[in-house]
């Protein structure tokens, strides 16, 4: 469209931004949303980059602030220490799910995390799947992207399925998953704990339940 209109892409949103704030911001923040879970690896300092190629006017700081908001600081593994940022290390877990081969239910859960753009906002849903049957057996709808999202999904799960000590968790590796508060609640359960790499889920039974 702009291309067409012979506007520059920069010009655009800083009419935009002028115009109707509100959907501008939802709409950086959707960009930022989309650059860093495609981009798992990247900082604020690249996300940022890919958002000025894009034509967006945004500084590294204020993508920082949505980065750090929505928990999507990148984590970096340093043997198996991985960190949002550099005051909270997280342990990276290893890949349990990828060989796992199931002859039941409640032997690998998957969850994982999505966003769903409204005009002016954004709401978040976290889910957790039972592998063999592939149901959702725990979810959680909210507005923000800490970890109390994903906590809600998996104290449904375990409401309403009482799992025995040994079920796989399978998870990416983001924030809110290696937190200690979401590991201990598994530990409690007698859950082993499973991570896969950015942008890869196990190649069996937890891709098929995805």
């Amino acid at each position: 469209m702009c291309e067409l209109t012979q506007v520059s892409r920069a010009s655009f949103y800083r009419n935009w931004e002028q115009k109707a704030p509100g959907e501008a911001a939802t709409a950086l923040r959707d960009a930022v949303q989309k650059a860093a879970l495609k981009h798992r690896g990247y900082g604020y300092r690249r996300v940022a980059a890919l958002l000025e190629r894009g034509g967006f006017c945004v500084g590294q700081e204020k993508v920082r602030r949505i980065m750090k908001a929505d928990n999507l600081l990148a984590i970096r593994r340093r043997k198996f220490i991985a960190t949002t940022d550099f005051d909270h290390p997280f342990r990276v877990h290893q890949n349990l799910a990828e060989w796992l081969e199931l002859t039941g239910l409640d032997q690998l859960w998957v969850a994982d995390i999505t966003y769903i753009r409204l005009r002016q906002e954004f709401v978040f849903l976290a889910v957790v799947l039972d592998a063999y049957s592939r149901k959702v057996i725990g979810w959680q709808l909210g507005r923000n992207l800490d970890t109390s999202l994903p906590m809600g999904a998996l104290e449904a799960a375990i409401a309403s399925r009482h799992p025995r000590p040994g079920l796989v968790h399978h998870s990416d590796r983001g924030t809110q998953y290696a937190s200690n508060q979401y590991v201990k609640r598994l530990e409690a359960c007698g859950a082993h704990i499973s991570m896969s790499r950015p942008a890869r889920l196990g190649r069996t039974a937890s891709a098929k339940a995805l």
